[in-house]
């Protein structure tokens, strides 16, 4: 996985982690649900990144 997927998964995850927080301090569900499938996303994004890499070294 590439540096720039990492920069670009961890930056979603902290803004998936504020928008929660920003939720959950003035009470909107709204945002603190945005915030958590943001935090989901990067996740997943990540998961996929790392089957790609596992992928690569086997077949290397």
């Amino acid at each position: 996985m590439g540096i720039d997927d990492r920069a670009k998964n961890a930056a979603k995850n902290l803004e998936g982690k504020a928008q929660e927080a920003y939720g959950e301090v003035t009470g909107d569900p709204e945002h603190k649900a945005e915030g958590k499938a943001k935090q989901g996303e990067a996740e997943v994004r990540n998961a996929g990144e790392d089957v790609k890499d596992k992928v690569k070294k086997a077949i290397d």
